[in-house]
């Protein structure tokens, strides 16, 4: 059951990795506006940042499986529909938002069931390996996502590539269908916003995650920040296109690097490893930023960034064991969603803002401002006794009582 889960988990990877380019390239051949591309991609996050509180709930009251089926199967029909529509002729871009928006929705509704279903299907103590396994995939879905559907639709058209994706949502759906999840602690059912407020109130429980969750917030701020002014400041000042290209596949492997060792590894205090790993993202931060007024060799600016994807990379799995070990199974899909929101949310305000701040203060300031706040609320975590705890072999066998 555990390589099943593996492998659905995979497929959808890559199928969510190929929407991105899928989508850009679609509307660029069908308008050419940038306005229109700016709605169609804001169609698809903004249901996406609504429902996902929703998504906990619903991940809570019933069985994760059949959620995640769900939520694929609907992604395989927008994608599917999206993709015959190229193929037909040019569709309205008002229905490709409403399919994008579909898409996000979907979404929503299945990040926060994959921690329920991984806790229904694979034992305590194995956990950590196969989050990295999923971890993995993830990573290489990242790499390989973009290129396959950059190369389908400059090959044959932008609509093949859409029904791949939905061929590969079909797929996951698929291997759900032999997946036996252990049945979860029965919980007091409350009407939606009571089932709200217990899951804000079982996050307020684990202080460590609400402090740990604000800290990533701030790295995927910073994210959206560096990969504004990142590629900008490589053609002005580093050699060009070429770099910023080597500069980002050089951080996704680093990623996948990370996520295959942190299950290897000795780790006993694995949430202060996870703050550590969050807070050298400030390191390709600065590196950019000094690289923007004194040019720096393109080397160091990667070496940085490698630095903090590794960090990251041993971070994904890390975390995700440490949340399903301490919090209560009957909420995990609530707190999973607080975790979701707050990072979804955070890239695209640190996109948004990074151009306004770099025309009015230089691109050094903002990135900067970026590179202090990642490292100093990340670190603060290590303040919390709970953060520095060792892990003991019999606890991480065990399922913890939460913290």
């Amino acid at each position: 059951m555990i390589a099943r889960l593996v492998a659905g988990r995979t497929v959808a990877a890559l199928a969510t990795a190929l929407i991105p380019t899928g989508l850009t390239l679609a509307v660029i051949r069908v308008t050419g506006s940038a306005l229109d591309l700016g709605v169609v991609l804001a169609a698809e996050m903004l249901p996406m940042l609504l429902l996902l509180p929703v998504g906990g709930v619903i991940a809570d009251r019933f069985p994760p499986r059949r959620v995640i089926l769900v939520a694929d199967l609907v992604r395989c029909a927008a994608q599917v529909t999206l993709g015959a529509l190229l193929l037909l002729g040019h569709p309205d871009i008002a229905v490709m938002a409403g399919l994008a928006a579909l898409t996000g929705a979907a979404v929503a509704f299945g990040v926060p069931a994959v921690s329920p279903l991984v806790i229904g299907v694979v034992p305590a103590e194995r956990r950590l390996r196969v989050n990295a396994h999923i971890g993995v995939a993830g990573g290489l879905a990242q790499i390989a996502g973009p290129a396959l559907a950059g190369g389908l639709t400059l090959w044959l058209g932008p609509g093949w590539s859409f029904l791949l994706t939905g061929a590969l949502f079909a797929g996951s759906a698929v291997t759900l269908g032999g997946l036996v999840a252990a049945p979860r602690p029965a919980a007091e059912r409350d009407h939606f916003l009571g089932d709200l407020r217990e899951g804000w109130r079982e996050a307020r429980r684990h202080r460590w995650f609400l402090v740990s969750v604000a800290g990533h917030g701030v790295w995927h701020l910073g994210a959206g920040v560096l990969l504004t002014l990142g590629p900008v400041i490589a053609v002005r000042s580093l050699g060009g296109e070429a770099v910023w290209v080597v500069v980002a596949q050089a951080g996704t492997v680093a990623t996948v690097l990370g996520v295959f060792a942190a299950p290897r590894l000795p780790i006993r205090r694995p949430l202060a490893v996870v703050a550590v790993g969050a807070a050298v993202y400030a390191c390709p931060l600065v590196a950019f930023a000094f690289s923007n007024a004194l040019p720096a060799p393109a080397v160091i600016v990667t070496a940085a960034y490698v630095v903090a994807m590794l960090g990251l990379g041993m971070l994904l799995p890390l975390w995700e064991t440490v949340v399903q070990q301490r919090v209560e199974p009957q909420a995990l899909g609530r707190v999973d969603s607080i975790d979701a929101l707050i990072s979804f949310a955070a890239r695209p305000l640190g996109l948004a803002a990074a151009a306004p701040l770099a025309a009015w203060a230089g691109a050094a300031a903002p990135l900067l401002t970026a590179a202090a706040l990642v490292a100093a609320v990340n670190l603060a975590v290590l303040a919390l006794p709970e953060v520095r705890r060792r892990t003991t072999e019999e606890e991480a066998a065990q399922p913890p009582v939460p913290v």
